[in-house]
């Protein structure tokens, strides 16, 4: 870094002196012997050595933050800003005098203002650079290298091209162009949350105030002095110009587009953290008060609820107790006798009835200071113990977004309360069957009973536990219309603690899908989530898949899974995706995000997708030999052109013949998508 800046001073003085040398013999007619393509030659120099030493400079801030990126670009552009302005106003004060028509002292300031511009612009593109390339992908580093490649070129244009000739618009439009595409390249937007977007549009507001002031001094320094080496004729320069200007535009659009989302946003990851305590709120050791108390907050924060209680009963009809948030409980109790009057709401708080195929009920009140009430029934055990009840000062208070996420918590805090009571009758007696009884039912609610799919393709899935349970996982999620998640998991070791750990990715994937992420997004912040509340060993394998039915295109990613399997009708062969990725949980910091690997597959109607666990491939007979990927992958060619049903039971088929009966050593799960 030192000899790269010293090389670029030393360049910056040595062009100022051969420029000056020349300005000076033009006035006197004298032959210098100094040609100008040396000047062009060492401004060339300053440029190059300029980039290098920013490019090196900022790697050595890789822990900033996009807002302290965006802070170095105000601070360079602040002091060169204010350096140049003070040249211009000494400029301007004596222009009428003979100094200030000297043309040797007129390129001096000059020259001191090319090396001011080349500092801005030069570290505010290598900023740009770290914001393009955040989430850095192979296709995305090439394109960005060329574009490089091409500046390097644009430098090189002022010895074969004649400024603003034919074959200079020519260049100077491509690299505009080039720039344009680079620019909406803006991934890094999303993450800021309100505070710091607008943070940021005040910063790329002054970085464009700079810009314009750099590009108006230089069209003044044009227009009134002769130059010996005006930057207006450089390509390379212009091409900085515009792409740092439109590159400012775009963040300044997309930020704004993106405020009115940044609430909903941050919001979205609340409420992933919320389950994540209620998931991990009994292995912490907390009580079931403790747990209602988590319940309550989660669920008014996630609705924004003005006030409300949680009641739980005891054996009989009496209130064991009551938690109440923002209301007394004179206040609750006087509230609870309105809500009794209405007919739904009396028999679920009065006559402890759960309402029929419902999880919730709402109502609008007129005599009342809270217009809009929700309210839970808390089930434990298949018991009706208590109710969840939200109240807001607005009618029609509640959406079906909220209304979804209460009824998650819900469930989640009625599974956390159930576990907790089934392990301590555990500990009395017959502790094994009754963990037994709740993995069941965890993971009767972990599998869907229908998976989303359009006409576009067929979905059928499979899974069977090693044990009495599993911590096999899958589902889907339809995004848009077109558009359709599927995720299929693996949590390390059997029984209960894997089906324990597969409902919180269960939680997790049902708090992240509806933000509709895309694959690398998705495993971070799956990733992130997972990383806090799985215990320290464990770890879950994943294969997610976004099917887009328009474009007939999968994007996927890997993350410890299996190889998915996938039957190509044109070329009648089936073939295993290689693709690369680690698992959610084994590393629990932000460089996990480099371990992610994206990829796109196109189909064609006839083509078939498996995705499967491994125990599917490594199934055993009772010679000890696993049944494999190969075998499975001749199944699957074998078969290929029957529908999604058929072909999952002669892979099953297949793997029973070759297991002769034997014991399942792991669990099975396998997912069949036959495309149409």
């Amino acid at each position: 870094m030192r000899l790269t800046l010293l090389l670029a001073v030393l360049s910056w003085i040595a062009m100022v002196l051969v420029d000056l040398a020349l300005v000076f013999g033009e006035q006197n007619d004298m032959v210098i012997g100094v040609p100008q393509e040396a000047s062009r030659f060492l401004l060339i120099l300053y440029f190059i050595s300029l980039f290098y030493y920013f490019n090196q400079r900022i790697k050595r801030f890789e822990d900033l933050d996009f807002i302290n990126l965006l802070w170095k670009v105000f601070a360079t552009g602040l002091v060169t800003t204010i350096i140049a302005f003070v040249i211009k106003m000494v400029l301007a004060s004596i222009s009428t005098s003979r100094l200030g028509q000297d043309a040797v002292w007129v390129n001096l300031l000059y020259h001191i203002n090319i090396g001011l511009v080349s500092i801005y612009l030069i570290s505010t593109f290598v900023v740009w650079k770290e914001l393009i390339l955040y989430q850095r992908s192979t296709q995305l580093i090439k394109r960005w290298n060329l574009f490089e490649y091409a500046l390097l070129i644009g430098m090189f244009l002022v010895f074969f091209v004649e400024p603003y000739s034919s074959e200079f618009i020519i260049s100077l439009t491509f690299l505009f162009l080039f720039g344009l595409f680079q620019s909406v390249n803006l991934k890094w937007v999303p993450y800021l949350n309100f505070k710091q977007k607008w943070q940021a549009v005040l910063l790329v507001l002054l970085a464009s105030v700079y810009l314009y002031f750099f590009f108006d001094s230089l069209i003044d320094y044009s227009k009134a002095y002769p130059l010996i080496n005006d930057l207006l004729d450089n390509a390379f320069i212009l091409a900085l110009f515009s792409f740092i200007f439109l590159y400012s535009v775009f963040s300044l659009l997309v930020i704004l587009f993106n405020l009115p989302t940044s609430s909903v946003f941050e919001q979205k990851l609340v409420e992933a953290l919320n389950f994540q305590r209620l998931s991990q709120s009994i292995q912490a050791g907390q009580s079931e008060e403790q747990v209602y108390d988590i319940l309550i907050d989660s669920s008014m924060s996630a609705v924004y609820a003005d006030a409300g209680w949680l009641e739980i009963y005891s054996s009989g009809d009496d209130c064991e107790f009551q938690i109440c948030k923002s209301l007394s409980k004179e206040e609750a109790s006087k509230t609870r006798k309105v809500l009794t009057s209405v007919k739904s709401m009396g028999n679920l708080l009065q006559k402890h009835e759960l309402p029929t195929k419902k999880e919730h009920v709402g109502a609008t009140l007129r005599d009342s200071s809270f217009k809009s009430v929700l309210i839970f029934p808390i089930q434990v055990n298949k018991s009706h113990i208590g109710n969840l009840v939200l109240l807001k000062e607005v009618k029609d208070g509640f959406n079906k977004e909220m209304i979804n996420i209460v009824s998650t918590f819900v469930s989640q805090a009625s599974i956390s309360v159930e576990n907790y009571e089934l392990l301590s009758e555990a500990l009395v007696n017959e502790r094994y069957k009754e963990e037994l009884k709740i993995a069941k039912r965890v993971q009767r609610a972990l599998l869907p009973d229908q998976l989303h799919h359009n006409d576009s393709f067929e979905i059928v899935a499979f899974s069977e536990a090693a044990d009495e349970v599993g911590g096999d996982y899958y589902e889907t999620y339809n995004i848009s219309d077109d558009k359709y998640a599927l995720i299929l998991g693996d949590v390390s070791g059997k029984g209960t603690s894997a089906a324990f750990n597969m409902s919180q990715m269960k939680g997790v994937f049902h708090s992240l899908s509806p933000l509709k992420l895309d694959v690398k997004d998705f495993l971070k912040y799956a990733n992130q989530a997972l990383g806090s509340c799985l215990e320290k060993h464990s770890f879950i394998t994943v294969a997610y898949f976004i099917i887009d039915t328009a474009k007939q295109e999968m994007e996927f990613g890997r993350a410890g899974q299996c190889p998915s399997l996938f039957y190509e009708k044109k070329t009648e062969r089936a073939f295993y995706f290689d693709t690369k990725g680690m698992a959610l949980g084994m590393v629990r910091n932000e460089h996990y995000e480099q371990y992610i690997h994206v990829n796109k597959q196109r189909y064609e109607a006839g083509d078939v997708l498996v995705l499967y666990t491994d125990g599917i491939i490594e199934a055993r007979n009772s010679q000890k030999e696993e049944f494999g990927m190969d075998r499975l992958a001749a199944v699957l060619q074998e078969h290929a052109e029957k529908s999604a049903e058929e072909i999952k039971d002669k892979l099953m088929e297949a793997v029973y013949t070759f297991c002769e009966g034997t014991h399942v050593d792991d669990d099975y799960s396998l997912v069949i998508v036959k495309f149409i």
